[in-house]
């Protein structure tokens, strides 16, 4: 394995982590909005998550999208607005992460194939 396929490989795995804590993260967010959301009891109404907003009066239900993570807040007559639960940097920080761990690992695949057949080439010259 060469020096280039071992930093790749590094890189892709160190990206696969930060999309993975910062999924993780976000999951505990929606966690914690889920039991405030459920736990019903005084001041229970409006939901807890869903206050803040100038609609939350005619907020009814709520719910959760697991990709991309969110809590939203379900409105009389239809419509939703996204409660802030979730941090805005975890999404794109989850998916970015993501996505430069692929690559990563897809150019770490492609060097060792291109080194694998260069030692081929050379061991058919000799």
């Amino acid at each position: 394995m060469s020096s280039l396929n071992r930093r790749l490989s590094g890189f892709a795995t160190l990206a696969g982590l930060v999309a993975l804590v910062m999924y993780t993260w976000g999951l505990l967010h929606l966690a914690g909005a889920f039991v405030e959301a459920e736990d019903g009891g005084t001041g229970s109404a409006p939901i807890p998550p869903c206050r803040g907003n100038e609609q939350v009066e005619r907020v009814i239900d709520y719910s959760v999208s697991w990709l991309p993570l969110s809590f939203d807040c379900e409105m009389k007559g239809g419509g939703s607005y996204p409660a802030e639960a979730i941090p805005g940097y975890v999404n794109p920080v989850a998916v970015g992460s993501a996505l430069a761990a692929l690559g990563c690992a897809i150019a770490a695949a492609y060097v060792a194939e291109l080194q694998t057949r260069a030692g081929a080439r050379k061991g058919k010259a000799t």
